[in-house]
């Protein structure tokens, strides 16, 4: 039995073995030669120029139309601008003025005649520390307007302290809060010119309440007044009152033989805008 079946397998491995040497010869031989597969040609490319929609190009002019728009708006509202600012200065160059009295070229002084160690002698109080404003129109100077005048009676000097030292504890009080400035308000003003050129001067009277101490009087002050520019008015102004009229007494003293009754007020002024 176990003969037999060494040559069964015997047999199947030589066939196996034919089988192979067959399939080696077969393909060494002529084989037939394959016919070749047809490659489609490629198909050829097709150019799509795109063009723009007439819907794009009705946005496109849109968009354009409205920057036009805006630039023109923009230019319309910055001439619009410009016109504003140029009527507004004119108006502001052409309407009512206010001029403020500034220190330099500003004085208020007080002259009062004495007789001293049996000398004649004035006495001269001097300050600078002066407030007022007048509002002048270049088109109407007759319209004219004098705002309250402050003169400080604290800051008054003479040529001599012991006189200050007097002059203001005992004669104006000026040390005193309640009477440290002399007031003149003004009521009304006469000679105003119709017309105005810069460095026109011309004469003026300015009537006004003036308050020294507790007493308030009418007093007229005439003036003269000069345009300098168109910025700058200067004035010189003077008036004489009774001193006690307005409450003032002089003490005497052994070196003063007599002082006179009235007294001279005078005002250099200088206001700028």
């Amino acid at each position: 039995m176990r003969k037999r079946s060494m040559i069964v397998l015997s047999f199947v491995i030589l066939a196996v073995l034919s089988g192979g040497a067959l399939l080696a010869a077969c393909q060494g031989g002529d084989s037939p030669t394959p016919t070749p597969t047809a490659t489609p040609a490629p198909a050829a490319a097709t150019v799509v120029e795109t063009q723009p929609s007439s819907a794009n190009a009705d946005a496109e002019a849109s968009a354009s139309d409205a920057a036009a728009a805006t630039t023109e708006a923009g230019a319309s509202a910055e001439q619009a601008s410009t016109e504003n600012q140029t009527s507004e200065a004119a108006n502001e160059a052409s309407g009512p003025v206010t001029l403020r009295f500034v220190s330099d070229g500003t004085e208020a002084r007080f002259l009062i005649d004495e007789i001293l160690m049996g000398q004649p002698k004035t006495v001269v109080g001097v300050t600078s520390r002066v407030e007022g404003e007048i509002t002048v129109d270049p088109a109407n100077p007759a319209s004219v307007q004098v705002g309250e005048i402050r003169i400080d009676a604290r800051d008054l000097t003479t040529d001599d302290n012991r006189r200050n030292n007097r002059l203001h504890n005992d004669i104006l009080r000026s040390n005193q809060d309640a009477y440290r400035y002399i007031i003149f308000r003004p009521t009304n003003i006469e000679g105003l010119p119709l017309t105005v050129d810069i460095g026109d001067a011309f004469p003026l009277q300015v009537t006004g309440d003036l308050t020294i101490l507790d007493t308030t009087l009418p007093v007229t002050f005439d003036m003269e007044v000069t345009v300098v520019d168109e910025n700058t008015v200067r004035g010189s102004g003077s008036a004489i009152v009774r001193y006690a009229d307005f409450g003032i007494r002089i003490p005497s003293v052994p070196i003063v033989a007599g002082v006179a009754d009235e007294v001279l007020l005078e005002i250099d002024f200088t206001a700028q805008r």
